[in-house]
């Protein structure tokens, strides 16, 4: 390859770059899937990203030059090379969670999936290659790493002594470590703005209802939301106009209709984006946590940023308002809020029955007997703190019934009542606070991420854009998350993309 190929920069390689490059002849996909699979074999064995590689990915690039050469019409994400979270059904492969009783290879039982996941299916039709499945710890319990996985964890390929952010960690390192363009990632608490920020990328968590999320282990039907993890705004803009809209198996998303920008996400970005926006900045109104002194100078930088590109900050809008009263971290964990989780083994037994006939496993007291030497609910397991919420004793006596949740639906209502009340009366356009209160903890360790926005947006359902904003001294990522009310997704989008285009803050890792 001569040095002005374009698969030679395979960090600067962007969804539109491939369009362009595919329709030019100036290379195939199949060679294009061939760099990101040669990315795979040197750095995998070290980031730990992918733990199941697709062996039909050449197979689909082939077929996508194939077409292409005859004139066939195209998908958006033609050729583009995308990868999986673990916990996302995908035919062929089991779905494992990255729990070592939920994989044969290390002892457990396989659950294989008759049909991919909504969101999967999706990709499939935009002609994305999918080159593999993706690293998550256990249930995805954590949003801070993926140390526990049967797979052994995830690097942060940024910065590699420090935490890699979960669970959706191993999405956020394959795009990274550009052994992919873009990831499907999830949250149900923090899973893709933590990751997406501590590896310096843009994540989009979705306004629940969004992006259908059937087909995907859960944590909580309530909050769990897919969204996309990639380098550039304009990618994960791209990657959302495939996701979003209804999904029959998804009842929840029909909430979306009428919400999504006739032209999609990407097409309304602009660089004038901040120009005379209403941007409400991180205090104590929002939550009674203070910012470290690096944060705190990092961020003062960020919005003499926000206000060159033209956006007009509002300190703390949030004050006097009561929101900071409503959080309640889940005992016994210091950062935490829960609610919400409660319909866990409710919502379980719905993923296990979606699995089809043949599933080894379909039901939730089935789930319950093939991991019980490891109990995730028990003491010591990984989601023992849910008997801390207050409808989950009764929501477990009979997991075959929906619980009622009514404290969470009371949070939940006045948290939405006190956030459309604020931008009503400030006029605000977003929210733009650092993503994290402080840096990065090490790897291995007992500190986890102390973010500032995980929590209220999962539980309110509300979206947010990350987006990279700098750096500490130690080199880890400093990013902003751009806030707004339920379905702002593409003004957010609009307002992170030109901070981005002014700034152009990230760094590529390795």
């Amino acid at each position: 390859m001569s040095k002005a190929d374009p698969l030679q920069d395979l960090d600067g390689l962007t969804i539109g770059a491939i369009r362009d490059g595919l329709c030019d002849g100036t290379f195939t996909a199949e060679a294009l899937a061939e760099a990101h699979l040669a990315q795979i074999r040197r750095l995998n064995g070290t980031v730990n990203a992918i733990i199941f590689e697709n062996q039909k990915a050449l197979e689909t690039a082939r077929d996508i030059d194939r077409r292409l050469a005859a004139g066939e019409p195209m998908g958006p994400l033609a050729g583009v090379p995308v990868v999986v979270k673990d916990p996302m059904d995908m035919v062929g492969f089991p779905t494992t969670a990255g729990w070592r009783l939920l994989y044969s290879g290390t002892g457990g039982v396989d659950l294989m999936p008759a049909t991919d996941s909504p969101v999967v299916a999706r990709i499939r039709a935009a002609d994305a290659v999918i080159l593999g499945k993706t690293n998550v710890p256990v249930l995805s319990h954590t949003g801070s790493h993926a140390n526990d996985s049967w797979a052994g964890p995830t690097i942060n390929p940024v910065i590699p002594d420090r935490v890699p952010g979960g669970s959706s960690a191993g999405t956020a390192a394959a795009v990274a470590a550009c052994m992919c363009v873009v990831g499907l990632a999830e949250e149900t608490g923090g899973s893709i703005q933590n990751p997406a920020s501590a590896q310096g990328l843009v994540g989009i968590k979705p306004t629940i209802g969004l992006v259908p999320n059937a087909g995907v282990v859960p944590l909580s039907a309530n909050r769990d939301v897919v969204g996309p993890i990639a380098r550039t705004v304009t990618d994960a803009a791209l990657c959302l106009d495939v996701l979003a809209g209804y999904s029959a198996e998804d009842p929840k998303t029909l909430a979306s209709t009428g919400k999504i920008p006739a032209g999609g996400y990407a097409a309304g970005l602009s660089a004038e984006g901040l120009r005379g926006k209403r941007i409400g900045l991180y205090g104590p109104g929002w939550r009674d946590q203070p910012l470290s002194a690096e944060t705190t100078d990092l961020y003062r930088r960020a919005c003499s940023e926000l206000e060159a590109a033209g956006a007009i900050l509002i300190a703390d809008p949030l004050a006097g308002t009561g929101f900071a009263d409503l959080r309640q971290p889940t005992g016994p964990l210091a950062n935490f809020d829960a609610r919400g989780m409660e319909s866990v083994a409710y919502d379980m037994g719905c993923y296990l029955r979606r699995l089809g006939p043949d599933a080894a496993l379909k039901t939730f007291a089935e789930f319950a007997q093939a991991t019980a030497a490891e109990d995730a609910f028990g003491p010591g397991g990984v989601l023992s703190y849910l008997h801390s919420l207050p409808d989950f004793r009764a929501a477990m006596e009979d997991p075959t019934r929906p619980p009622a949740l009514p404290e969470f639906i009371a949070l939940k209502a006045s948290y939405l009542r006190i956030i459309d009340a604020v931008f009503h009366d400030h006029q605000l356009d977003a929210l733009a606070f650092p993503q994290m209160r402080q840096e990065l903890p090490p790897l291995h360790g007992t500190e986890t991420i102390q973010e500032t926005t995980v929590g209220e947006l999962n539980i309110a359902g509300l979206p947010g854009v990350t987006v990279p904003a700098g750096h500490y001294a130690s080199g880890a990522p400093f990013e902003l998350i751009f806030v707004g009310p339920l379905w702002s997704e593409a003004a957010l989008l609009s307002q992170a993309h030109a901070y981005e285009v002014a700034t152009r803050h990230r760094r590529p890792a390795l």
